[in-house]
């Protein structure tokens, strides 16, 4: 553990309180003494002058779950600040699991899908040496080594699978079922999960529903008695209003089923900020302030980053989510010979043709060519740095025998990227500093080819706060630390305090950036080779520690690994429970 003075910094506290000059010291990886002018004490100096001393940052939404097993440096987090990292959000975790072989495949089918992470490495590196989340969380605490500290919900498709099996995706549940689906919440809950993430929003690749939406009320309100024996428990939930928009429903039906029961909910679009989205608006803005006015702890997820999508045939649903199965077909070919006999087919050229014109969404990539930017060739051939729909209409062609025509010259592992969806910059601020919501939520750790999450933290300061100026830096800081923290509960950090556990944050305003993507071929494919993943080089920090440990230098991953497993304040509670 070292023993650290940074000397010369202006502290922004976490709070959302003024920024002022001060000295930080942080013995045995708890910040001891902050005050101007602190002389060293035979611990190490780190000189900040010029550059700002913040908490470290949380990283509110991510699917490192399974990545974090052989990715263990989690990169590019160290660079940008990261210092806690919030697993199992959407209902996908990798724990409790079903005794039988099929019904496990299938948990790592619908991670592996819905978060575009190859299946091969999922089942060679992680144990499964587990059934409850209790014991999920022992194997992990005991085999994992991380650079940030970690904490982790656990998903109702988890929970569901691990009681139905397959027929999770077919069926309500009987009484019994949820009785036993209780108890493996109890369980998580008790060994110090966040609290049930649940997932009201997702199709799969064969347009099914996902298996909490065939779950009917009876099964949430067992859940929900679960979650009300843990006060310090959230329940965080998507709903859909992306692609079929069902999120009003959702939300009403959320209401009805939480009425009285004081559950702290956090749910992703329940302000949606996007152009297209601005149709449901106003009818989800109106439900979340009735709900606020009649006592309801309800928190609206934010990510202050425009979705993006890669189109990539080696590993996306952005095909699937679109409502475009024809060209989800080539994702799922196989082989690369395959994929490319499909493109070249006239007879799947007509079904392309036709999917993208009356099936796929208005708003989808596939209907706006303009948008989408041919950069990514695996060959060269080209050309690159032009749009679909420049490309296509050069030719003659349809859109999407546009694509497959780029697609087939330049290789099917080459991508075509979209332009972020156009969004509400006002609605995004007001909603990062209602005291009231969750921000920083990004997809990190998953979609690795299409860069979701990884370095997007730094926006908030370069963009929101250094070159448009639409918020200060302390709402900033305070957006990504502190109001997190208490928000899940980890007391112990967040904030510049005295007491406080020293995951910390030093940089140079001036001096950041949200680098851009480049590739980085060290993913497994569970075949004994690699295939690549989108990642970033530091912002950088010149510090970042996590309890008192650097792991980034200034210039690069320390490669210490001091990350430990933080449960929320259901401490107290667990230990009563385990003592019963």
């Amino acid at each position: 553990m070292s023993d650290i003075l940074i000397k010369g910094g202006t502290v922004v506290d976490g709070t959302g309180a003024p920024a002022y000059r001060a000295d930080v010291r942080i013995n045995q990886g708890t910040i001891t003494e902050i005050g101007p002018d602190l002389k060293p004490d035979g611990e190490r100096v780190h000189f900040a002058d010029g550059c700002y001393v913040t908490p470290g940052f949380i990283e509110s939404h991510t699917h490192f779950d399974a990545t974090m097993w052989w990715q263990p440096d989690l990169d590019p987090l160290p660079g940008y600040g990261a210092t806690t990292v919030i697993l199992g959000n959407c209902g996908f975790t990798a724990a409790p699991l079903h005794p039988e072989k099929a019904a496990q495949l299938e948990m790592v089918k619908i991670f592996s899908f819905f978060e575009d992470i190859p299946e091969g490495p999922f089942l060679e590196h992680l144990p499964w040496d587990w059934r409850k989340w209790s014991e999920y969380k022992a194997s992990m605490v005991a085999k994992v080594k991380v650079p940030a500290n970690y904490a982790a919900f656990v998903g109702h498709i988890a929970i569901r699978l691990a009681v139905m099996g397959l027929d999770a995706w077919e069926r309500a549940a009987t009484a019994e079922e949820i009785r036993r689906m209780a108890e493996l919440l109890d369980d998580a809950l008790a060994a110090g999960a966040l609290g049930l993430s649940d997932n009201l929003h997702d199709h799969d690749g064969q347009d099914r529903p996902i298996p909490t939406l065939v779950a009917d009320d009876a099964e949430f309100e067992a859940l929900f008695d679960v979650l009300q024996r843990y006060p310090a428990a959230t329940y965080q939930v998507i709903i859909d209003t992306f692609m079929r928009k069902t999120g009003p429903a959702s939300l009403e039906r959320l209401e009805r089923l939480t009425k009285g029961r004081g559950i702290r909910m956090q749910v992703a679009g329940a302000v949606p900020t996007l152009a297209f989205q601005k149709d449901i608006l106003p009818t989800l803005q109106a439900r979340v302030a009735d709900m606020r006015a009649k006592g309801y702890d309800l928190w609206p997820g934010i990510a202050h980053v425009s979705p993006t999508s890669t189109l990539s045939l080696v590993k996306s649903l952005i095909f699937a989510q679109s409502n475009d199965y024809a060209w989800h077909e080539v994702v799922l070919a196989e082989t690369h010979e395959e994929k490319a006999r499909l493109l070249a087919d006239p007879d799947w050229r007509a079904r392309a043709r036709e999917s993208w014109d009356t099936k796929a969404w208005p708003h989808s990539p596939m209907n706006n060519p303009q948008d989408l930017h041919l950069i990514d060739s695996e060959n060269g051939t080209g050309p690159v740095g032009v749009t679909l729909k420049d490309y296509a209409d050069s030719r003659g062609l349809h859109r999407s025998d546009a694509m497959a025509e780029w697609i087939l010259a330049n290789g099917t592992r080459s991508t075509v990227h979209m332009s972020p969806f156009p969004k509400d910059e006002a609605l995004t601020v007001d909603l990062m500093i209602d005291p009231r919501t969750v921000g920083n939520i990004s997809d990190a750790g998953a979609h690795g080819q299409m860069l979701c999450g990884g370095g997007e933290n730094i926006l908030l300061l370069t963009k929101y706060v250094r070159d448009e100026k639409l918020m200060s830096l302390e709402q900033a800081v305070h957006v990504m630390t502190g109001k997190l923290a208490n928000f899940f509960g980890l007391a112990d950090r967040g904030e510049i305090k005295v007491g406080k556990r020293a995951d910390i944050a030093v940089f140079n305003l001036e001096e950041i950036q949200r680098r851009e993507m480049e590739k980085a071929f060290d993913v497994p494919d569970g075949k004994g080779g690699t295939t690549w993943r989108f990642t970033r080089k530091a912002a950088p920090m010149r510090l970042t520690l996590v309890n008192g440990e650097p792991t980034f230098d200034g210039r690069k991953y320390t490669g210490a690994t001091p990350g430990t497993f933080l449960a929320p304040a259901n401490d107290a509670h667990a230990a009563a429970v385990a003592a019963e």
